[in-house]
């Protein structure tokens, strides 16, 4: 994967499998299995999202199948009942559909899936019209990145900007994700600051930190 990817548009899949609010249950079922996915966006005929049906919305005609819920699971579980009786994708969808823009960073993009307990969104545009799902594995893609890549960032834009030469003399190792920073430094308060800087390179699992400081000469 060339370059750091920072936006959704970098990792988010774009050969989307969908339904239409008149999709049928059993189809919708075969889509799921067929393409290997959780969920589908519901589209309406101008290719705007609006709505998501899941495994987790089609369970529940399985689940009361063959029972008959007591007063308390009906009025605890109305929205489930609900859903057991339905036959189409508009009426079993989950509504609004909850989406991000191919500009979101990947981050708040994580952050989205992590509140909302969900294991993909749609990706669409400013008309709400779809242009992509964007999964959990997607966001994971940042952890391919050689460890030559991450090297070469942290180099460009952590190290030569807090750390210029002459002055500090860091060495910086690359293994497996893992950034390792050592050598000789002017200022080691800077060092929190850079953890931080380090931590938020796309791809990078830890940093470790062996530098040791050089008094700054009183001004």
């Amino acid at each position: 994967m060339p370059g750091s990817p920072h936006i959704v548009r970098d990792v988010m899949t774009r050969d989307v499998a969908v339904a239409d609010r008149d999709a049928a249950f059993k189809d919708i079922v075969r889509t799921l299995q067929d393409r290997k996915v959780s969920a589908l966006p519901v589209v309406d005929g101008e290719g705007r999202v609006v709505g998501v049906v899941s495994e987790a919305d089609l369970l529940p005609k399985e689940e009361f199948r063959d029972s008959d819920p007591d007063r308390y699971t009906q009025l605890r579980r109305l929205s489930d009942l609900a859903k057991a009786g339905s036959v189409t994708a508009g009426e079993l969808m989950t509504r609004p559909a909850l989406t991000v823009t191919a500009d979101t960073t990947l981050a708040q993009a994580a952050r989205t899936m992590a509140r909302a307990r969900v294991k993909r969104l749609p990706v669409v545009d400013a008309d709400g019209r779809l242009e992509g799902v964007v999964s959990r594995t997607d966001l994971l893609k940042v952890f391919l990145r050689s460890d030559e890549e991450i090297a070469e960032e942290v180099r460009r834009e952590v190290v030569a900007y807090l750390f210029p030469v002459p002055g500090s003399a860091v060495r910086i190792d690359v293994l497996d994700g893992v950034v390792r920073l050592g050598g000789r430094i002017r200022d080691t308060s800077l060092v929190p600051v850079a953890a931080r800087l380090v931590r938020a390179v796309e791809g990078v699992v830890d940093v470790v930190f062996e530098l040791d400081g050089r008094d700054t000469p009183a001004a």
